[in-house]
């Protein structure tokens, strides 16, 4: 009795080769799966529209540089706020989880001049200056920015603190 040996060897070469072929098929798939993405909500800021507005810089080219402002707060002088959030998934069924969350401040002046620029996260849990590396302890700005950065403002506490601040008639249900 007499065997054919290499009808085997290439049976048996041949589920390899399909079995391969398709694991590097699937290969993509399946790392597609576990991929994070990360999603930005809000203006993306870079350092080069920063360079654009030096102090001293006027309303119209803040807004030229960098856009219109996420809100507008008054509580000495006029500030714009620039919010932006980067946030995160692995899977397609989980949800989103907050990465980074930052609130760019433009002081202006009573001539409507740039007289402060503030980059403003959490570090450690505490708002904190990511340009003059200081982290701001009291008034009603710092206020509003601990609430919007640890996401414990309530819609009415940010409308009712935007809006009397730019003059707009309050939404219904907040008092004016």
């Amino acid at each position: 009795m007499k065997f054919d040996m290499t009808a085997k060897k290439s049976s048996t070469k041949g589920k390899y080769v399909r079995a391969l072929g398709a694991a590097l098929i699937s290969l993509p798939l399946v790392t597609g799966c576990v991929q994070q993405r990360v999603f930005n909500n809000g203006p993306q800021i870079t350092q080069d529209q920063l360079d654009l507005i030096p102090v001293g810089s006027s309303q119209e080219q803040v807004l030229l540089a960098l856009g219109s402002p996420s809100t507008t707060g008054q509580f000495d002088t006029e500030v714009f706020y620039y919010i932006s959030q980067k946030r995160a998934k692995r899977y397609e069924f989980q949800r989103m989880t907050l990465i980074d969350q930052r609130v760019l401040s433009v002081y202006f002046d009573e001539n409507k001049q740039v007289s402060r620029i503030a980059d403003f996260g959490l570090k450690d849990g505490k708002v904190f200056d990511f340009i003059s590396r200081t982290t701001p302890t009291t008034g009603k700005d710092f206020t509003f920015l601990r609430q919007i950065l640890t996401g414990k403002a309530s819609p009415a506490t940010v409308l009712q603190g935007t809006q009397r601040s730019t003059g707009a008639p309050s939404a219904p249900g907040v008092p004016n």
